[in-house]
C-alpha cells in the first residue's frame, strides 16, 4: 500500500483490507490516533484523508491508498489552525484524560475561521467525551480559531462552513 502520511510517502506492507486505524498505531507507530470504540460511535480515532475527517476504525487501508492522510501527530505541520488547537485545549481545560482529545482536534480542524458555537457542536457531534461536559472542548475550540477576517476588518458575524463533507461517517 502507497499512502502519504502526515506530508511523507509511505510504502506499507499490509493487508488491503486492515483497518486504517491499526495501520496507523501498530505498523507506522503512530498512536495519537486513539481507539475508543472500534464501531465508528465515538471519533476518538478520527484522522484527516484528503482534508474530510472520518472515523480510522472504519476504513479499509485500501480505500485510501495514494490519499493524503493527517493524524494529531502531523496536525501542526499540516493545518494552520491546529497548533492554536491544541494549545487551547491545555489552556482552556478541553483535553482531560486524552482518549478523545485527538479527534476532537482533528474535527476541529476541519472548521474555518470565525465559526459560531452551533457550527463547532456540529463538526464536533460525532466526537464522543466521557469526561468534560463538552462545554470546555466547545470554549476550546472556539479560543483556538482565529476570528472571522471579515469580523476583524468590518466587526460584523459571518457564518462559517465546515469542509465540504467534512464528517465521512455521521448519520
Amino acid at each position: 500500500m502507497n499512502l502519504i502520511i502526515n506530508g511523507k510517502r509511505r510504502r506499507l506492507d499490509v493487508p488491503p483490507m486492515a483497518r486504517l486505524l491499526d495501520v496507523l498505531r501498530e505498523s507506522c507507530g503512530l498512536t495519537g490516533t486513539k481507539e475508543g470504540c472500534g464501531e465508528g460511535e465515538c471519533g476518538a480515532c478520527t484522522v484527516l484523508v484528503d482534508g474530510v475527517a472520518v472515523d480510522s476504525c472504519l476504513v479499509p487501508v485500501a480505500q485510501v491508498e495514494g490519499c493524503r492522510i493527517v493524524t494529531i501527530e502531523g496536525a501542526a505541520a499540516a493545518k494552520k489552525n491546529a497548533t492554536a488547537l491544541q494549545n487551547a485545549f491545555v489552556e482552556h481545560g478541553g483535553a482531560q484524560c486524552g482518549i478523545c482529545t485527538p479527534g476532537m482536534i482533528m474535527s476541529a480542524c476541519t472548521l474555518k475561521a470565525g465559526c459560531s458555537r452551533d457550527e463547532i457542536k456540529t463538526a464536533l457531534a460525532g466526537n464522543l467525551c466521557r469526561c468534560t461536559g463538552y462545554i470546555s472542548i466547545f470554549q476550546s475550540v472556539e479560543a483556538g480559531l482565529p476570528p472571522s477576517p471579515r469580523l476583524r476588518r468590518t466587526g460584523k458575524s459571518r457564518l462559517c462552513k465546515t469542509k465540504k463533507g467534512s464528517r465521512a461517517r455521521r448519520r
